[in-house]
């Protein structure tokens, strides 16, 4: 196929579109590899792509509302008791680079020209596919290749971190194969490669010790047949779930702890719940000293032993952190983004969309720092995609 006259003459359209391909179809390997490295892609994506950065009508409520954001965690680090002792441990500056280079990735992904949305999509779908099948593997051949292949890159690597970094992977694809069976359908590639998909997250999650790669399988299902459903009624219920959950978690909590029988479940649980369950609480003794303005940025990472780096909620992160003032912000960013997705009719796009939110809301709420880079990241990768598999008439319309 040859480039179409118009496009030829695009000549952003075409740098965009190359950077996007490039960026999404490392991404899986990426992420079996180092998923670290998924945070640099992706900054080093929006950094060639600058000359696309744009801020939309449609996109000011969220953009308002993350530079905000970025303002008041930036300012909460004059009050917190963490000083990090060199840059990569600060969480302010690495956030300050991070919201524009995101956003450029992702107007990077809405300017790229046509023919080069759809190889981009299509990149994405194979390799995802491609990442099941290396789980499998690695699910076969108790983590292996990764083993043999670390050592022989960078070090040798104990096998049981070798284990883990297979479960890390394994929410990974948990995450993204939604977005890839989308992408799939859009760009009409068999369906048969999303089997292995789901296959690796499954296998991987049970053989590693990653429960909640498998649980989410529940949740894609629940949030897609619901999106699918009723298009405009379940992206609203997830917005308005997802405010509550940014809002509500420490009165959760306090409401659990307020029956007398948070001790007694934290006992009858298996360890990884219960110390989450003993996270949750130290955080939220300290959350009542400072319940308007937090504590300030990274400031988990000095309360242990009780929390150990962060509380692993990302709510309660927030709250401990930045506060009321950083939770009401998380609250509005989640709600103005996830009311979006709300269409006329079903529409594929925006249940793998929506289906790949409630994800990310799962594994934020029981696993990972809300600061993590390759975490963000991943936010990142669901709007570019969400960009990406938007019809035409939608996406001018809504992204």
């Amino acid at each position: 196929m040859t480039e179409a006259p118009a496009d030829r003459r695009d000549l952003l359209g075409l740098w965009c579109g190359a950077v996007v391909v490039a960026a999404l179809a490392l991404t899986p390997l990426i992420a079996w590899l180092g998923p670290r490295g998924i945070a640099a892609a992706y900054a080093f994506a929006g950094l060639v792509a600058l000359p696309a950065i744009r801020v939309r009508d449609a996109d000011r409520p969220v953009a308002v509302a993350l530079l905000l954001a970025l303002i008041w965690a930036g300012a909460s680090s004059a009050w917190s008791p963490f000083h990090p002792s060199k840059l990569g441990n600060n969480s302010a500056f690495k956030l300050a680079f991070e919201l524009p280079f995101y956003w450029s990735f992702l107007c990077a992904a809405r300017r790229a020209t046509p023919r080069l949305q759809r190889l981009a999509l299509a990149a994405f779908a194979w390799m995802t596919a491609l990442l099941g099948v290396i789980l499998l593997t690695e699910f076969a051949l108790d983590a292996r290749v990764y083993e043999s292949i670390h050592f022989a890159v960078y070090k040798p690597i104990r096998h049981d971190l070798a284990e883990v970094a297979m479960a890390h992977t394994a929410f990974i694809l948990a995450l993204i194969w939604p977005l890839a069976l989308a992408a799939a359908r859009r760009v009409g590639i068999t369906l048969w490669i999303v089997p292995p998909m789901i296959a690796g997250v499954i296998t991987t999650g049970l053989r590693f010790g990653a429960e909640a790669p498998v649980l989410s399988l529940a949740f894609v299902a629940l949030a897609g047949v619901a999106t699918l459903r009723w298009s405009k009624g379940g992206p609203r219920a997830l917005a308005a779930g997802a405010a509550l959950y940014w809002l509500a978690a420490p009165a959760v909590i306090w409401a659990v702890r307020a029956t007398g029988r948070y001790a007694d479940i934290q006992r009858h649980i298996e360890l990884s719940w219960s110390m989450r369950m003993g996270f949750w609480s130290h955080a939220l003794d300290w959350i009542v000293d400072h319940p308007l303005r937090g504590w300030g940025l990274d400031a988990s990472r000095v309360f242990g032993p009780g929390i150990v780096l962060h509380p692993h909620d990302g709510a309660m992160q927030v709250w401990l952190e930045l506060g009321a003032v950083g939770a009401v912000l998380a609250a509005a960013i989640w709600a103005l983004a996830l009311l979006r997705l709300a269409r006329p009719r079903a529409e594929m796009a925006a249940v793998a969309v929506t289906a790949s939110a409630a994800v990310y809301l799962l594994f934020g709420a029981l696993n990972f720092g809300i600061w993590q880079e390759w975490w963000l990241a991943l936010g990142a990768l669901v709007a570019v995609m969400a960009a990406l598999l938007m019809p035409p008439a939608a996406a001018r319309a809504s992204t």
